[in-house]
């Protein structure tokens, strides 16, 4: 995790990420840097869009969790529309007790 936030923090700073660059962010936190990983971070991050990434992961768990909610939305309307037919049903019948 540290290697993605020393990306992170560099992107922040609106600085390029580059090896040397989150090296020196991890040596400097007191992290034993393992240069393979630098290597395959930079790497992986070459062309990425940062910004997009972020905001493309942010709004993915707005939609999941808004599904369930129009779910059970649609479920209440129809337990209470079910209800109401119930209540219809039920004062028709206490009606006819009364003619």
């Amino acid at each position: 995790m540290e290697y993605i936030y020393a990306a992170l923090l560099l992107n922040s700073a609106g600085k390029e990420i580059t090896e040397d660059a989150v090296s020196a962010i991890l040596s400097a936190a007191g992290v034993e840097v393992v240069d393979a990983r630098v290597k395959a971070l930079v790497a992986a991050l070459d062309g990425v869009d940062i910004e997009e990434a972020i905001s493309k992961a942010a709004a993915a768990p707005v939609a999941v969790a808004a599904a369930p909610a129009a779910e059970e939305a649609k479920e209440e309307a129809k337990e209470e529309k079910k209800e109401e037919e119930n209540s219809e049903a039920a004062a028709a019948g206490l009606g006819a007790l009364f003619m």
